[in-house]
């Protein structure tokens, strides 16, 4: 196939009411502080002092920031958003036109791409993962037609905890004249390198990350995601002026500043894996289990049914992917605190 990704222009791909669109401008958009104390009279807000009286940073400036520095990119690659969730829904409605467009994803996989492809009117293309739960790139490329827009990845995959072959979606990248976005929520937990570093290459290349893995933040809700400038502006267009609060902000900002802190437990929890896959290897009931690059380890058992009401009768909530392609009577087990993962253990040793 030809080489698309230096013949890709973003904007042709943008739907024409979002092109056209003129955003709302916040009051603290049009001012940026120097320093200077100033009298803010602006947005009506309350004056009396409390910490959250103001308007957040439409822009979280200090937050990218420090962002930026970390993942080596500049502020005007980065956009936050309210959870991931909320930066993949402004993708469908930058880039997909209801009733018109549509995405290709790879099941098994993480289940809101196709909750946010029929929210928002959008054709969702399923390309099931081959049995070693790699994308077939054939299939996918000859899924795509001319009204297809994104393609989603999740590296290292949700459930199957696997992180995809560099050449695979090397491939993809290259020959899709859309965008590829890869979910990178486990990335801090997996060896491979971060796509990030090819943003410079592929002007199509999405990648999205959250502080609800690694980083122990799931509460606060704030998604990343690492494009080219052209698209970073266009979901700017769109996206609520306010979209990440001020508390989420500084908690945040604190959780980044403590890198240290944060790979100690990213260790701590890869220790802790590999004592879990050891011990279920020897578990009779246990058929399989896959590779896992992330913080969860998913096993294939004998009755997923019965084993998992088992364990949330002795007090143990783990999940149930046996509706999933390609994970049948499959249990995803995510990786806890050591004492946790002991009770999990002398459970999974006590059931017959």
């Amino acid at each position: 196939m030809i080489n698309m990704k230096k013949k890709i222009d973003i904007h042709k791909l943008v739907r024409s009411i979002v092109q056209d669109l003129q955003p709302y401008t916040s009051a603290r958009d049009e001012y940026v502080s120097e320093g200077t104390q100033m009298i803010f009279l602006d947005a009506n807000e309350s004056p009396y002092e409390n910490g959250v009286n103001r308007y957040p940073d439409p822009r979280q400036r200090n937050l990218k920031a420090v962002l930026a520095e970390r993942k080596g990119v500049d502020t005007a690659n980065i956009l936050l958003g309210n959870g991931s969730d909320e930066v993949l829904d402004l993708l469908f409605r930058a880039f997909c036109e209801p009733r018109e467009d549509n995405i290709i994803t790879m099941p098994p996989t993480y289940g809101m791409y196709k909750v946010l492809a029929n929210v928002n009117g959008i054709e969702n293309r399923e390309v099931l993962l081959t049995n070693d739960f790699q994308p077939d790139a054939e299939r996918i490329l000859e899924a795509v037609d001319s009204h297809t827009k994104i393609i989603f990845i999740c590296s290292p995959n949700n459930p199957t905890g696997n992180s995809f072959s560099p050449d695979i979606i090397l491939r993809l990248l290259e020959n899709f004249h859309g965008l590829v976005v890869i979910d990178e929520a486990y990335i801090d937990f997996s060896s491979r390198e971060t796509w990030v570093e090819k943003l410079p290459e592929f002007p199509n290349l999405v990648v999205t990350h959250t502080l609800s893995k690694a980083y122990g933040m799931a509460g606060i809700r704030l998604g990343i995601c690492l494009a080219s400038v052209d698209i970073i502006a266009i979901l700017n267009k769109i996206k609520l002026p306010y979209n990440v609060n001020e508390l989420t902000q500084q908690r945040a900002l604190q959780r980044v500043m403590a890198e240290d802190v944060v790979e100690k437990e990213v260790r701590e929890i890869l220790r802790e894996r590999d004592v879990l896959t050891a011990v279920m290897e020897k578990v009779p009931f246990v058929e399989k289990i896959y590779a896992s690059d992330a913080n969860f380890i998913l096993a294939k058992v004998d009755d997923a049914d019965k084993r998992y009401a088992q364990l949330l009768g002795k007090g143990i909530v783990v999940r149930n992917r046996s509706q999933q392609p390609l994970c049948d009577n499959a249990l995803r087990f995510t990786v806890g605190l050591k004492a946790e993962n002991k009770q999990l253990i002398n459970a999974l040793k006590s059931l017959v």
